[in-house]
């Protein structure tokens, strides 16, 4: 199993490595101001603090005003750790997604799809992303 931790992070050390998609956005951040709760973390590289899986999560957050987001934070370089494409067959260099995320030159959304290797299964990232249900105003 990929070792992770779960943190509360500053919102604005963030960076996202996709855009996002803006019907989703907004169906989120309906979903969000109801709940008043984020329901799951998101997921990032431990040493880059580049975006993994969240970047609605992170933009809804950051929109309401959170200063603070709950993050698994995973150790990219694990071998465990795959990223495939989702509009096509194979894979992606981690690099590339690094690169992408530090210097602010995104990918469309829905460009990656982080996998974890998971009892010799290849399963989506979110396996990693337990339920946390954090009211909003402790973000803020």
């Amino acid at each position: 199993m990929v070792s992770y931790e779960l943190r509360l992070v500053d919102i604005h050390l963030l960076k996202p490595h996709e855009m996002i998609n803006k019907e989703r956005l907004e169906e989120l951040e309906k979903e969000i101001k109801e709940d008043r709760i984020l329901k799951k973390p998101i997921v990032a590289d431990r040493s880059t603090l580049v975006v993994l899986d969240g970047h609605h999560r992170l933009e809804v957050l950051r929109k309401m005003g959170a200063k603070r987001i709950p993050v698994i934070l995973v150790d990219y370089d694990d071998p465990r750790i795959i990223v495939k494409k989702w509009r096509e067959n194979g894979d992606l260099e981690k690099n590339l997604v690094r690169e992408a995320g530090i210097y602010g030159k995104l990918f469309p959304p829905k460009t990656s799809k982080h996998m974890v290797l998971f009892n010799e299964e290849l399963k989506h990232i979110e396996v990693l992303q337990k339920r946390v249900d954090i009211k909003l105003e402790k973000l803020v």
